[in-house]
């Protein structure tokens, strides 16, 4: 199970990212794009939101159907993937967020992640 105290540590692990509003939702942006958001997390906290091409996000959700499933509307077909945090470890909680991070992010700053 992920608190969304560990979520926000994680995401804002990540190079460049910072934690801005987004209507009543926190958003992780990746500063150096312009804050192009990589994951949000609701207030009542059940879930976050990350951004995924549509292949990844069907890989996920048929991998992990219990921790993954595409968001209801046209952003969730364009790959946007919520992320049940009741469901979750860790280490695919990172790599969702490593994911979509790398979507967010410009190319130059790939070379950043850790364990790069």
């Amino acid at each position: 199970m992920i608190k969304p105290e560990k979520l926000r540590a994680e995401a804002l692990k990540l190079p460049h990212a910072l934690e801005r509003p987004h209507f009543d939702w926190a958003s992780f942006r990746v500063d150096a794009q312009k804050g192009k958001i990589f994951a949000t997390l609701p207030p009542h906290h059940e879930f976050s939101n990350v951004f995924l091409t549509p292949d990844e996000q069907r890989m996920l959700c048929a991998a992990e159907p219990r921790i993954f499933f595409p968001v209801p509307n046209k952003w969730g077909e364009k790959g946007a993937t919520s992320i049940r945090l009741a469901a979750c470890d860790l280490a695919t909680l990172r790599s969702a967020l490593v994911m979509s991070w790398r979507h967010a992010a410009p190319v130059q700053l790939h070379a950043l992640l850790p364990g790069k």
